[in-house]
Protein backbone atom coordinates (compact mmCIF):
# COMPACT_ATOMS: atom_id res chain seq x y z
CA UNK A 1 0.00 0.00 0.00
CA UNK A 2 2.70 2.21 0.87
CA UNK A 3 4.73 1.86 -2.65
CA UNK A 4 1.27 2.46 -4.81
CA UNK A 5 1.01 5.46 -2.71
CA UNK A 6 4.85 6.51 -3.40
CA UNK A 7 3.84 5.60 -7.02
CA UNK A 8 0.77 7.48 -7.40
CA UNK A 9 2.48 10.74 -5.62
CA UNK A 10 5.25 10.70 -8.00
CA UNK A 11 3.37 10.61 -10.81
CA UNK A 12 3.91 13.67 -13.64
CA UNK A 13 -0.05 14.03 -13.77
CA UNK A 14 -0.50 14.06 -9.95
CA UNK A 15 2.46 17.39 -10.27
CA UNK A 16 0.29 18.33 -12.55
CA UNK A 17 -2.82 18.20 -10.56
CA UNK A 18 -1.15 20.42 -7.93
CA UNK A 19 0.51 23.12 -10.20
CA UNK A 20 -3.20 24.04 -11.34
CA UNK A 21 -4.48 23.57 -8.38
CA UNK A 22 -1.96 25.92 -6.87
CA UNK A 23 -2.83 28.02 -9.87
CA UNK A 24 -6.54 28.11 -9.44
CA UNK A 25 -5.25 29.49 -5.39
CA UNK A 26 -2.98 31.87 -7.03
CA UNK A 27 -5.84 33.25 -9.45
CA UNK A 28 -8.68 33.18 -6.42
CA UNK A 29 -6.23 35.61 -4.15
CA UNK A 30 -5.59 38.06 -6.86
CA UNK A 31 -9.01 38.34 -8.81
CA UNK A 32 -11.32 36.23 -7.14
CA UNK A 33 -13.98 36.70 -10.01
CA UNK A 34 -11.75 34.91 -12.99
CA UNK A 35 -12.77 31.98 -10.82
CA UNK A 36 -16.77 32.26 -10.64
CA UNK A 37 -18.54 29.45 -12.68
CA UNK A 38 -20.13 31.73 -15.10
CA UNK A 39 -16.74 33.16 -16.14
CA UNK A 40 -15.10 30.06 -16.36
CA UNK A 41 -17.65 28.87 -18.83
CA UNK A 42 -17.49 31.69 -21.06
CA UNK A 43 -14.27 31.62 -21.12
CA UNK A 44 -14.08 27.78 -21.85
CA UNK A 45 -15.11 28.14 -25.65
CA UNK A 46 -11.71 29.60 -26.37
CA UNK A 47 -10.59 26.08 -25.95
CA UNK A 48 -12.86 22.96 -27.20
CA UNK A 49 -10.90 23.62 -30.33
CA UNK A 50 -7.86 22.98 -28.75
CA UNK A 51 -8.39 20.25 -26.62
CA UNK A 52 -10.18 18.15 -29.21
CA UNK A 53 -7.46 18.32 -31.59
CA UNK A 54 -5.11 17.34 -28.28
CA UNK A 55 -6.40 13.81 -27.76
CA UNK A 56 -5.64 12.53 -31.09
CA UNK A 57 -2.60 14.67 -30.92
CA UNK A 58 -1.62 12.44 -27.66
CA UNK A 59 -1.93 9.21 -29.73
CA UNK A 60 -0.07 10.12 -31.87
CA UNK A 61 3.22 10.99 -30.09
CA UNK A 62 2.81 8.08 -28.15
CA UNK A 63 3.71 6.72 -31.11
CA UNK A 64 6.87 8.69 -31.76
CA UNK A 65 5.74 10.84 -34.06
CA UNK A 66 4.49 14.15 -34.60
CA UNK A 67 1.73 16.01 -36.67
CA UNK A 68 2.09 19.81 -37.51
CA UNK A 69 -0.77 19.55 -40.45
CA UNK A 70 -3.27 19.56 -37.84
CA UNK A 71 -3.96 23.58 -38.10
CA UNK A 72 -3.49 23.62 -41.95
CA UNK A 73 -5.96 20.88 -41.69
CA UNK A 74 -8.45 23.09 -39.63
CA UNK A 75 -7.94 25.76 -42.52
CA UNK A 76 -8.86 23.73 -45.52
CA UNK A 77 -11.63 21.98 -44.07
CA UNK A 78 -12.86 25.27 -42.43
CA UNK A 79 -12.95 26.73 -46.05
CA UNK A 80 -14.14 23.84 -47.90
CA UNK A 81 -17.19 23.97 -45.66
CA UNK A 82 -17.90 27.86 -46.37
CA UNK A 83 -17.40 27.53 -50.28
CA UNK A 84 -19.65 24.65 -50.65
CA UNK A 85 -22.37 26.36 -48.42
CA UNK A 86 -21.59 29.60 -50.00
CA UNK A 87 -22.40 27.75 -53.13
CA UNK A 88 -25.93 26.44 -52.13
CA UNK A 89 -24.81 23.15 -50.90
CA UNK A 90 -26.86 22.14 -47.91
CA UNK A 91 -25.04 22.80 -44.67
CA UNK A 92 -25.23 19.22 -43.34
CA UNK A 93 -23.65 18.08 -46.36
CA UNK A 94 -21.13 20.48 -46.24
CA UNK A 95 -20.34 19.49 -42.78
CA UNK A 96 -19.65 16.06 -44.28
CA UNK A 97 -17.48 16.76 -47.30
CA UNK A 98 -15.35 19.05 -44.73
CA UNK A 99 -15.15 15.47 -42.35
CA UNK A 100 -14.17 13.68 -45.30
CA UNK A 101 -11.57 15.92 -46.68
CA UNK A 102 -10.08 15.98 -42.92
CA UNK A 103 -9.89 12.32 -43.08
CA UNK A 104 -8.36 12.19 -46.42
CA UNK A 105 -5.71 14.84 -45.50
CA UNK A 106 -5.02 12.79 -42.66
CA UNK A 107 -4.92 9.59 -44.47
CA UNK A 108 -2.47 11.17 -47.01
CA UNK A 109 -0.19 11.89 -43.77
CA UNK A 110 -0.33 8.16 -42.74
CA UNK A 111 0.22 6.43 -45.90
CA UNK A 112 3.28 8.91 -46.90
CA UNK A 113 4.43 7.61 -43.05
CA UNK A 114 3.26 3.93 -43.76
CA UNK A 115 4.36 3.39 -47.27
CA UNK A 116 6.40 5.91 -48.42
CA UNK A 117 8.28 5.66 -45.14
CA UNK A 118 9.09 8.97 -44.59
CA UNK A 119 9.65 10.39 -41.09
CA UNK A 120 6.49 12.31 -39.86
CA UNK A 121 8.19 15.36 -38.78
CA UNK A 122 9.18 16.24 -42.60
CA UNK A 123 5.95 14.83 -44.22
CA UNK A 124 3.23 16.98 -41.78
CA UNK A 125 5.64 19.92 -42.48
CA UNK A 126 5.48 19.54 -46.23
CA UNK A 127 1.16 18.89 -45.90
CA UNK A 128 1.17 21.56 -43.48
CA UNK A 129 2.21 24.20 -46.37
CA UNK A 130 0.82 22.28 -49.24
CA UNK A 131 -2.91 21.96 -47.49
CA UNK A 132 -2.71 25.66 -45.78
CA UNK A 133 -1.56 26.77 -49.64
CA UNK A 134 -4.71 25.22 -50.98
CA UNK A 135 -7.28 26.46 -48.56
CA UNK A 136 -5.41 29.97 -49.90
CA UNK A 137 -5.77 28.80 -53.11
CA UNK A 138 -9.69 28.03 -53.18
CA UNK A 139 -10.42 30.45 -51.18
CA UNK A 140 -8.39 33.48 -52.64
CA UNK A 141 -8.16 34.96 -49.25
CA UNK A 142 -11.74 35.47 -48.66
CA UNK A 143 -13.80 35.26 -45.80
CA UNK A 144 -16.93 33.44 -46.22
CA UNK A 145 -20.08 34.30 -43.44
CA UNK A 146 -23.62 34.03 -43.14
CA UNK A 147 -23.95 30.54 -41.26
CA UNK A 148 -27.49 30.34 -39.88
CA UNK A 149 -27.92 30.90 -36.11
CA UNK A 150 -28.81 26.99 -35.76
CA UNK A 151 -25.12 26.24 -37.24
CA UNK A 152 -24.26 29.02 -34.46
CA UNK A 153 -25.38 26.68 -31.79
CA UNK A 154 -22.75 24.22 -32.25
CA UNK A 155 -19.73 26.79 -31.63
CA UNK A 156 -21.75 28.91 -28.88
CA UNK A 157 -24.82 27.41 -27.57
CA UNK A 158 -25.32 25.58 -24.06
CA UNK A 159 -26.74 22.33 -23.41
CA UNK A 160 -27.19 21.70 -19.71
CA UNK A 161 -25.07 24.04 -18.48
CA UNK A 162 -22.10 23.46 -20.57
CA UNK A 163 -20.61 24.28 -23.73
CA UNK A 164 -21.74 22.19 -26.75
CA UNK A 165 -17.99 21.68 -27.81
CA UNK A 166 -17.15 20.87 -24.35
CA UNK A 167 -19.69 17.81 -24.62
CA UNK A 168 -18.33 16.93 -27.82
CA UNK A 169 -15.09 16.73 -26.06
CA UNK A 170 -16.15 14.82 -23.13
CA UNK A 171 -17.94 12.90 -25.31
CA UNK A 172 -14.55 11.70 -27.27
CA UNK A 173 -12.28 11.73 -24.36
CA UNK A 174 -14.55 8.94 -23.06
CA UNK A 175 -14.50 6.62 -26.22
CA UNK A 176 -10.83 7.08 -26.44
CA UNK A 177 -9.91 6.42 -22.60
CA UNK A 178 -12.13 3.18 -23.41
CA UNK A 179 -9.94 2.10 -26.14
CA UNK A 180 -6.59 3.16 -24.53
CA UNK A 181 -7.61 1.21 -21.08
CA UNK A 182 -10.55 -1.49 -21.60
CA UNK A 183 -8.82 -2.69 -25.43
CA UNK A 184 -5.76 -3.86 -26.89
CA UNK A 185 -5.29 -0.86 -28.69
CA UNK A 186 -3.85 1.33 -25.62
CA UNK A 187 -1.71 -1.52 -25.42
CA UNK A 188 0.05 -1.62 -29.16
CA UNK A 189 0.34 2.47 -28.87
CA UNK A 190 2.63 2.40 -26.42
CA UNK A 191 3.93 -0.82 -27.55
CA UNK A 192 4.80 1.37 -30.90
CA UNK A 193 6.07 4.23 -29.05
CA UNK A 194 8.72 2.62 -27.18
CA UNK A 195 9.89 0.02 -29.97
CA UNK A 196 7.98 -0.24 -33.37
CA UNK A 197 10.54 -2.60 -34.49
CA UNK A 198 10.23 -5.32 -31.88
CA UNK A 199 6.00 -4.13 -31.87
CA UNK A 200 5.84 -5.05 -35.54
CA UNK A 201 7.80 -8.96 -34.98
CA UNK A 202 5.69 -9.70 -32.76
CA UNK A 203 3.01 -9.53 -35.09
CA UNK A 204 1.14 -6.49 -34.09
CA UNK A 205 0.02 -4.15 -37.59
CA UNK A 206 2.17 -1.41 -36.78
CA UNK A 207 1.79 0.21 -40.20
CA UNK A 208 -2.62 -0.30 -40.25
CA UNK A 209 -2.48 1.34 -36.28
CA UNK A 210 -0.47 4.37 -37.56
CA UNK A 211 -2.77 5.21 -40.86
CA UNK A 212 -5.69 4.66 -38.77
CA UNK A 213 -4.14 7.20 -35.99
CA UNK A 214 -3.37 9.69 -38.59
CA UNK A 215 -6.44 9.26 -39.97
CA UNK A 216 -8.10 10.16 -36.77
CA UNK A 217 -5.99 13.20 -36.37
CA UNK A 218 -7.21 14.29 -39.65
CA UNK A 219 -10.65 13.45 -39.39
CA UNK A 220 -10.53 15.40 -35.73
CA UNK A 221 -9.16 18.70 -36.51
CA UNK A 222 -11.88 18.74 -39.24
CA UNK A 223 -14.43 18.35 -36.65
CA UNK A 224 -12.32 21.47 -34.40
CA UNK A 225 -12.26 23.34 -37.90
CA UNK A 226 -16.41 22.57 -38.39
CA UNK A 227 -16.86 23.93 -34.48
CA UNK A 228 -14.73 26.84 -34.41
CA UNK A 229 -16.47 28.25 -37.94
CA UNK A 230 -19.52 27.71 -35.82
CA UNK A 231 -18.30 29.84 -33.02
CA UNK A 232 -16.98 33.01 -35.10
CA UNK A 233 -19.76 32.12 -37.82
CA UNK A 234 -16.97 33.25 -40.72
CA UNK A 235 -14.83 30.38 -42.49
CA UNK A 236 -11.12 31.66 -43.52
CA UNK A 237 -8.52 30.21 -44.99
CA UNK A 238 -6.22 31.17 -41.97
CA UNK A 239 -8.07 29.37 -39.27
CA UNK A 240 -6.38 27.24 -36.95
CA UNK A 241 -2.83 28.99 -38.18
CA UNK A 242 -0.49 27.85 -34.99
CA UNK A 243 -2.78 25.79 -33.25
CA UNK A 244 -0.52 23.22 -34.34
CA UNK A 245 2.11 24.21 -31.31
CA UNK A 246 -0.62 25.21 -29.42
CA UNK A 247 -1.96 21.48 -28.97
CA UNK A 248 1.96 20.01 -28.97
CA UNK A 249 2.68 22.27 -25.92
CA UNK A 250 -0.35 21.49 -24.41
CA UNK A 251 0.57 17.38 -25.29
CA UNK A 252 4.22 17.92 -23.71
CA UNK A 253 3.16 19.75 -20.74
CA UNK A 254 0.45 16.80 -20.04
CA UNK A 255 4.01 14.66 -19.84
CA UNK A 256 3.56 13.11 -23.25
CA UNK A 257 7.03 11.85 -23.83
CA UNK A 258 8.40 13.41 -27.46
CA UNK A 259 9.97 10.45 -28.08
CA UNK A 260 6.72 7.98 -27.61
CA UNK A 261 5.96 5.56 -25.37
CA UNK A 262 5.58 7.09 -22.25
CA UNK A 263 2.32 10.03 -21.44
CA UNK A 264 -1.38 10.02 -20.59
CA UNK A 265 -4.88 11.32 -21.61
CA UNK A 266 -5.50 12.62 -17.94
CA UNK A 267 -2.05 14.44 -18.29
CA UNK A 268 -2.91 16.00 -21.40
CA UNK A 269 -6.34 17.39 -19.89
CA UNK A 270 -4.24 18.84 -17.13
CA UNK A 271 -1.96 20.21 -19.76
CA UNK A 272 -4.67 21.66 -21.85
CA UNK A 273 -6.24 23.19 -18.31
CA UNK A 274 -2.74 24.82 -17.09
CA UNK A 275 -2.37 26.37 -20.54
CA UNK A 276 -5.73 27.83 -21.18
CA UNK A 277 -6.02 29.24 -17.22
CA UNK A 278 -2.51 30.58 -17.63
CA UNK A 279 -3.60 32.44 -20.83
CA UNK A 280 -7.03 33.39 -19.98
CA UNK A 281 -5.50 35.31 -16.60
CA UNK A 282 -2.97 37.06 -17.97
CA UNK A 283 -4.86 38.73 -20.88
CA UNK A 284 -8.34 38.95 -18.32
CA UNK A 285 -5.87 40.58 -15.58
CA UNK A 286 -2.77 42.23 -17.27
CA UNK A 287 -3.64 42.11 -20.81
CA UNK A 288 0.09 42.05 -22.13
CA UNK A 289 0.24 39.29 -24.74
CA UNK A 290 4.43 39.24 -24.17
CA UNK A 291 3.51 38.24 -20.62
CA UNK A 292 1.19 35.68 -21.48
CA UNK A 293 4.48 34.18 -23.50
CA UNK A 294 6.72 34.42 -20.99
CA UNK A 295 4.01 32.81 -18.52
CA UNK A 296 3.88 30.00 -21.50
CA UNK A 297 7.62 29.63 -21.76
CA UNK A 298 8.23 29.34 -17.83
CA UNK A 299 5.51 26.79 -17.95
CA UNK A 300 6.69 24.48 -20.61
CA UNK A 301 10.03 24.57 -18.74
CA UNK A 302 8.93 23.29 -15.20
CA UNK A 303 6.73 20.92 -16.16
CA UNK A 304 9.62 19.21 -18.40
CA UNK A 305 12.81 19.85 -15.57
CA UNK A 306 9.84 18.38 -13.38
CA UNK A 307 9.24 15.38 -15.46
CA UNK A 308 12.63 14.51 -15.53
CA UNK A 309 13.13 14.73 -12.03
CA UNK A 310 10.36 12.47 -11.31
CA UNK A 311 11.33 9.83 -13.86
CA UNK A 312 14.70 9.75 -12.41
CA UNK A 313 12.93 9.48 -9.14
CA UNK A 314 11.32 7.22 -10.12
CA UNK A 315 14.09 5.32 -11.51
CA UNK A 316 16.20 5.39 -8.23
CA UNK A 317 15.92 2.17 -5.98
Amino acid sequence: MKQRIHHILWQPETFLALLVASLFGLMGQLDPAFIQWHVQRELSTHAWELAIIAIPMTLVILTGGIDLSVGAIMSLTAITLGMLFQSGCPLPLACLAALLAGILCGALNGWFITRMQVHPLIITLATMAAYRGVAEGISRARPVSGFPSSFAWLGQGLWLGIPVAGWLFLGLLVVMLWMMHARSFGTHVYAIGLNSTATRFSGIRVDRMLLAIYTFSGGVSALAAILLVARRNTAKADMGMGMELGVITAVVIGGVSIFGGRGSLLGTCLGILLIHETREFVSWHWNRDELNLLALGALLILSVVFQKLLRHKRATP
